[in-house]
């Protein structure tokens, strides 16, 4: 047993690391207010499994794997141990003009897992700059194809695509924007597919009973974008299999499919924007495979290494990579670290544990169980939707859910800032209270979950939810 002495040196030791924090560390999307103010800095220390510990020792459910990433589950030796080799043999070398075995043999494992004729990669750091490469990449195809003023990106309203200048462009979320403008111009807004919305989006009352009827329209705006900047000048068309923010939007039947027959109808590039939903997430290793589409980049990052190294992936068709192995073209676009060694050993040990221990096959035979569990939440006053799939669930909170009115600004802020996000980290449930769109919890546990993991996630949303509803 720890001595008194020892817990109050334990104790120092963690208020010591949350002063260093308040004091150096500028966190990534966080107000800092309440730091400056006194509130501890949460520092994690450890995980395992599903789980992560705090410094001072208290045990959560990681209910977003990390931030959409740690698929694999925490804690995992033969993965961690696959950087220590790879260091050791080869820590750094660039892929500019020249290659090395792990990203060669990565780029080969990848164009195994991608539909149709997907199979030049392009390494990046982060999902951010794999939109930023898909976007240039798009722009320059066509310039070494003669259509130098196809430039032009359409992308759907709320769906967020990245923090580079070009990502942001790209993204839907006006308040994320509007401090860094002027952004990159020729970014253009289509409705997303909210079904729970549906009504409010296309102003057809019923609409949101009729998920066929929704995914024709929704997939009808994309072409009317089009026509409307003129397809002589629209480069390419980003959207997410399933949209992150505003809480996990599923596409509606035949939503795809249409929007592929569209792109092609229009020689516009298809990029589906799989930072978020590819390795397993959905239940396939890329989810277009999942929607039964074959777009023409796929953007991929956080899953590939379940976050125990950072990379990401711009993979193109032979279609797009064409041009460029004719004479002097040269795609004029790199990262120092693209295609890191160490990160792709990581990755490829990473896919080794995919295959091995039957990750994505656990997702499809567990989804169901995932999701009926959650909707058991639906008789709480404050649920108003459960939606999304394989392991990726957006639970979005409302005010009357008869008449689905959602929060105003200071009940949002009130109700969801000032106790769910914190009262579910209290309760022992890592997640993300978001209000980017409508207000909504998001769940992305590891894909190693199971039903207890489940049962403990509903428990503890079902206690905080039923608290928050009373603040209404």
């Amino acid at each position: 047993m720890s001595t008194n002495a020892e817990k109050a040196a334990a104790r120092d030791d963690v208020q010591r690391l949350s002063d260093a924090a308040r004091d150096h560390l500028w966190m990534h999307f966080t107000r800092h207010s309440p730091y400056e103010n006194g509130a501890k800095v949460p520092v994690i220390t450890k995980g395992e499994g599903v789980h992560i510990w705090d410094a001072e020792g208290r045990r959560y459910i990681d209910g977003l794997g990390g931030l959409f990433v740690v698929q694999a589950g925490h804690g995992r030796r033969d993965i961690a141990e696959a950087a220590t080799r790879q260091a050791s043999e080869l820590a750094y070398f660039p892929l500019w003009s020249y290659a090395h075995p792990a990203a060669i043999e990565l780029a080969e494992r990848l164009s195994t897992y991608t539909p149709g004729d997907l199979n030049r990669v392009f390494f990046t750091n982060s999902g951010s700059e794999a939109v930023e490469t898909a976007w240039k990449l798009a722009k320059q195809y066509f310039a070494l194809t003669g259509r130098p003023e196809k430039r032009k990106v359409i992308s759907r309203s709320v769906a967020y695509h990245g923090t580079t200048q070009g990502a942001l462009s790209i993204t839907g979320v006006p308040d994320l924007k509007k401090v860094f403008e002027p952004l990159v111009p020729g970014t253009f807004k289509v409705a997303n597919t909210n079904l729970y919305r549906a009504d409010e989006i296309t102003g057809v009352p019923g609409m949101s009973e009729d998920p066929e009827a929704f995914g024709r329209w929704a997939a009808h705006q994309v072409e009317l974008a089009i026509l409307a900047e003129g397809p002589e000048t629209v480069a390419a068309v980003f959207l997410e299999p399933v949209q992150n923010s505003g809480g996990c939007f599923p596409p509606p039947p035949g939503y795809f499919a249409a929007v592929r027959e569209i792109c092609d109808r229009h020689d516009v590039l298809l990029v589906s924007d799989e930072v978020i939903c590819a390795f397993g997430r959905v239940g396939e290793m890329f989810a277009c495979t999942r929607y039964g589409y074959t777009p023409d980049i796929i953007t991929c990052a956080k899953g590939m290494t379940s976050g125990y190294a950072p990379i990401g992936a711009a993979i193109a068709s032979d279609r797009i990579f064409e041009p460029f192995r004719q004479g002097d073209n040269t795609f004029y676009h790199g990262y120092t670290f693209g295609g890191h060694p160490v990160s792709s050993a990581v990755a490829l040990a990473n896919l080794d544990v995919f295959e091995r221990e039957g990750l994505t096959e656990h997702v499809r035979k567990n989804e169901a169980a995932f999701r009926s569990t959650l909707e058991k939440l639906k008789d709480l006053p404050i649920v108003g939707d459960v939606r999304g799939d394989g392991y990726f669930y957006g639970i979005e909170l409302v005010k009357d859910r008869a008449t689905k009115q959602t929060f105003n600004a200071e009940e949002a802020e009130r109700i969801l800032r000032g106790f769910v996000s914190g009262a579910l980290f209290d309760a022992g449930l890592y997640c993300r209270a978001d209000d980017r769109g409508d207000p909504v919890v998001q769940l992305s546990p590891p894909l190693t979950a199971d039903q207890a993991v489940f049962d403990e996630i509903e428990q503890i949303l079902r206690s905080v939810l039923t608290e928050a509803s009373t603040l209404i």
